[in-house]
């Protein structure tokens, strides 16, 4: 068996101690993340365990694996390893045993962590190293200091089996952290939402999920709320996402752009993030063949982040409506329910502009918001010069289906025509009842 031990970094202030708590919630988020190397994890003490003999090869040998390892989200303050899992621990301790394990009977005893409540008697008797306590009579140790501290002892030599509750991910995320001071502007929670999203994305690794929705609440100081008169006690945002996401950045950007937005009633003393939504999300296989790196965000990242920024209904969509009309084929809709709609209903490939309409790539790339009348040469239109017609007629008729706020019919007659100043135009011929002589001619559309 080979064991390797790991210790995360918990900074604090200049002069502030990290609390126990903070500590604890880093280091089952380093436990979380691990968890993708090996399912053999143990929380001991102040430091996360992992057993990777049976995993070594899935990850192209020892080596490879520590590299992988050595590169968390959450800074280390340490590693070691070790034939076992209280010598991985004793040479974290010490500092030593990032490379070949030193001999088990060289290391101090402080480093045993059933030893430590002995530890002064047994320096009184001259043991300040393992090898000096194993090489006590058994029968007078266990008799002064019972049988717990040879057991660990022996355990960390490697004669008896050693027993861990291995680290399993829970269902729900929720960490909550105390902050080392009071905080008085939303935008300067950041700091620890970055914290909390790095644990997080450990913990949707663990899981092998990607989060929907995701929920921040800052609790106040109830000093400051009772007198400035405030019952409540704390305040928050929900986050989403149309598409299930690991990416923190990405979330950490629509935190970012939602907090700039908040104003807090009274100073925050506390923060805690839960996990509202959360679906399945395997790692992707990689590849044999080389592929082109996107960079950039992707499509719902950037409406993701302009609703957040600029609010929801300032970001808009264009819908496609069955309708013949030009001019009533789209719609407006907020882009951020439209997508969320598209990727819960797949229906992406539904909704293409181009299967819904026929002859979609003869129409122009910019339409006219309302068509305008042109002048007539004999009955050759006009603009920036005679036009010339070189496609068409596309005859257009809506009778009796149009809308209400609609004109009730369209009897047209579509050309491509060629202006000298202008470029290519998308005009149309109004067609008249019987009786009328003089045709009506319309510019609708430009070709960029």
């Amino acid at each position: 068996m080979h064991w390797i031990a790991l210790q995360s970094l918990c900074e604090a202030p200049a002069g502030q101690t990290v609390s126990t708590q903070d500590e604890a919630a880093q280091r089952a988020a380093l436990g979380w993340w691990a968890l993708q190397f090996t399912p053999r994890v143990a929380l001991l003490d102040e430091a996360v365990l992992l057993e990777v003999s049976g995993s070594e090869r899935l990850f192209g040998g020892r080596a490879a694996l520590l590299q992988q390892l050595l590169k968390p989200p959450l800074e280390l303050m340490g590693w070691a390893q070790g034939a076992t899992s209280l010598l991985a621990l004793a040479c974290l301790r010490t500092g030593v045993g990032q490379g070949s394990a030193p001999t088990p009977d060289a290391l101090p005893l402080h480093t045993l962590s059933a030893a430590r409540e002995h530890l002064a008697t047994l320096s009184r008797l001259g043991c300040n190293h393992w090898g000096e306590l194993r090489a006590l009579p058994r029968g007078g140790v266990v008799r002064r200091f019972g049988a717990g501290l040879l057991d660990a002892l022996d355990c960390a030599y490697g004669l008896k089996p050693e027993a861990h509750a291995w680290l399993v991910a829970p269902e729900a995320f929720e960490v909550k952290i105390e902050l080392h001071a009071l905080v008085e502007q939303a935008g300067a929670l950041m700091f620890v939402a970055q914290r909390l999203l790095a644990q997080l994305q450990a913990w949707l690794q663990a899981r092998q999920s990607g989060v929907l929705a995701l929920q921040w609440t800052w609790f106040f100081d109830a000093r400051r709320s009772h007198a400035l008169g405030d019952a409540a006690a704390s305040d928050g945002l929900l986050i989403r996402t149309a598409q299930a996401t690991r990416d923190m950045s990405h979330l950490a950007r629509l935190t970012a752009e939602q907090l700039a937005r908040c104003t807090l009633a009274t100073p925050v003393h506390s923060l805690r993030l839960q996990s509202i939504e959360v679906v399945p999300l395997p790692t992707a296989s990689a590849s044999l063949l080389i592929e082109e790196r996107l960079l950039g965000d992707s499509l719902h990242q950037l409406i993701e982040r302009l609703g957040a920024r600029l609010g929801p209904q300032q970001v808009v969509w264009l819908q496609p409506q069955a309708e013949h009309r030009p001019e009533h084929m789209q719609s407006l809709e907020p882009a951020a329910s439209f997508l969320q709609r598209t990727v819960e209903k797949k229906r992406a490939e539904k909704c293409s502009t181009r299967d819904a309409v026929p002859d979609a790539a003869l129409y122009p790339t910019w339409l006219l918001e309302r068509p305008l009348r042109l002048a007539l040469q004999g009955s050759r239109p006009l603009y920036q010069g005679a036009l010339q017609l070189l496609v068409g007629p596309q005859r257009l008729e809506v009778m009796g289906w149009a809308q209400i706020d609609a004109p009730a019919a369209a009897l047209r007659d579509y050309f491509i025509a060629l202006s000298p100043h202008a470029g290519l135009l998308w005009v149309y011929r109004e067609r008249l009842p019987a009786g009328q002589a003089s045709d009506l001619w319309f510019l609708h559309g430009i070709y960029a």
